[in-house]
């Protein structure tokens, strides 16, 4: 993952479990993940939710190793019947389930120190115990994620596409739990370990402006014209109907490198005076 030679992958989040679809519990890793890669100047491309189906999380897991992209998994790696996204990745990858020497020997120690903590003796052989390395049966060749919390791994597998690979060699999905006192200081692990040659700190930057009484649909010239004009800058357009302190507007704008952003955002004032639209606050991010 350290040849800067190729673009900037996408990066991608798969969401697993009943408990969002339902509405039990809210989704937070979008934000999260958002956050975590905002921080390193990445963006998240876009994000899958998917309940506690096989054939659906199969299908989905498959999608995501076919897409080239880096993509975060957070849900269902444990060992309860609920739990199936280490077998649904196996079987989108066409491989079988193995017991990860690394994972087996943090697992165990993970529970020889419960077993301590507890003033209780360590039975390595106890059924119980013997279920929980369930949590390290990864696909055959996964490599493991270390877990800062409570040492139980999450896991990365590569696409098994060898002609993908040549121009994405980035092309992974990583396996986290899905507990957020886990995933997030995991994936932020995976992104300071694997991706840190594409990180832009202070190297994106978004303008925008609030435009009162205009139609999208008037203004999607002049934000086609940006994007032809400055390669790298992508122009957006977020309208609202009921804001409390702007009412009905547009907020314009564009985002990218900053000199060029800078360049698109002062083109883009002056297209806007040509047009005659009404123009409110100027927002920096």
């Amino acid at each position: 993952m350290q040849n800067t030679t190729h673009p900037t992958p996408s990066f991608g989040l798969v969401i697993v479990g009943d408990e969002i679809m339902s509405g039990k519990r809210a989704d937070k890793h979008m934000s999260k993940v958002i956050e975590l890669l905002a921080q390193r100047g990445l963006q998240l491309d876009y994000a899958n939710y998917v309940g506690d189906d096989p054939q659906r999380i199969t299908q989905t897991l498959k999608q995501a190793f076919d897409s080239g992209d880096v993509v975060f998994s957070c849900g269902g790696i444990g060992a309860t019947p609920d739990d199936h996204t280490r077998q649904c990745a196996a079987a989108a990858l066409g491989l079988e389930l193995a017991l990860h020497p690394q994972a087996e020997m943090l697992i165990r120690q993970r529970i020889m120190d419960q077993a301590l903590e507890n003033g209780q003796v360590y039975e390595p052989d106890h059924p119980n115990h013997v279920h929980r390395l369930n949590m390290g049966m990864f696909p055959k060749g996964a490599d493991i994620i270390p877990n800062p919390y409570n040492k139980i791994p999450g896991f990365q597998c590569k696409s098994r596409d060898a002609q993908l690979l040549q121009s994405r060699p980035w092309a992974s999905v990583y396996f986290l739990p899905g507990f957020p006192v886990m995933a997030w200081p995991m994936i932020e692990w995976v992104l300071d370990a694997y991706c840190s040659p594409w990180f832009k700190k202070a190297a994106w930057i978004e303008k925008s402006v609030i435009v009162y009484g205009a139609m999208e649909a008037a203004l999607t010239p002049i934000m086609i014209k940006l994007e032809a004009q400055f390669d790298g800058v992508k122009v957006f357009s977020l309208p609202s109907v009921d804001h409390p302190e702007h009412g009905r507007h547009i907020e314009l704008g564009v985002k990218g490198h900053p000199d060029l952003a800078h360049l698109a955002y002062q083109e883009l004032l002056k297209d806007l005076q040509d047009f005659g639209a009404p123009i409110g606050p100027e927002l920096v991010r």
